[in-house]
């Protein structure tokens, strides 16, 4: 097998606010915590090629999102980005790894993957496109860097 390097970029959509949401919470942080420790939200969010929720879909990002942090907003991130439309339909990846919201750009390992992304390894960087503070509602920016066979 020939290592292969893939670098795409997507927009990952966290809708909280629509009737129908695509991240929703199923654990609820205690009262007496700093910055929502222990919130965990599902998600099966959108994939677009553009920032705007209207652009081109091409999969979407379904696993969970965890606040991990007393001291800041960070997350646990755990999903899958699971390709449906163009050169990587049918393809997944991983990612799993820390992300400290309040950051530029954070950083977090592909540790997977399958399809064309089998034996994948990398990293993913996100930055924030729009967040919207009285819904929740994000769309986040992910720039993705990764070796496959």
């Amino acid at each position: 097998m020939k290592e292969k390097f893939s670098h795409f970029r997507v927009y990952w959509h966290d809708i909280l606010s629509s009737r129908v949401p695509t991240s929703v919470q199923v654990v609820k942080p205690p009262p007496n915590v700093p910055n929502g420790f222990g919130l965990v939200n599902m998600i099966d969010n959108p994939l677009t090629l553009g920032p705007d929720l209207s652009s081109k879909g091409v999969g979407k990002a379904q696993g969970f999102y965890a606040l991990a942090s007393q001291e800041e907003v960070a997350l646990l991130m755990a999903m899958n980005f699971v390709f449906t439309e163009g050169k990587y339909n049918g393809s997944t990846i991983t990612i799993l790894g820390r992300n400290a919201v309040m950051n530029n750009v954070r950083e977090m390992p592909v540790i997977g993957g399958s399809g064309l992304f089998r034996f994948a390894s990398g990293y993913a960087q996100a930055r924030t496109h729009k967040f919207d503070l009285k819904s929740g509602d994000a769309t986040v920016e992910y720039s993705v860097y990764v070796k496959h066979y």
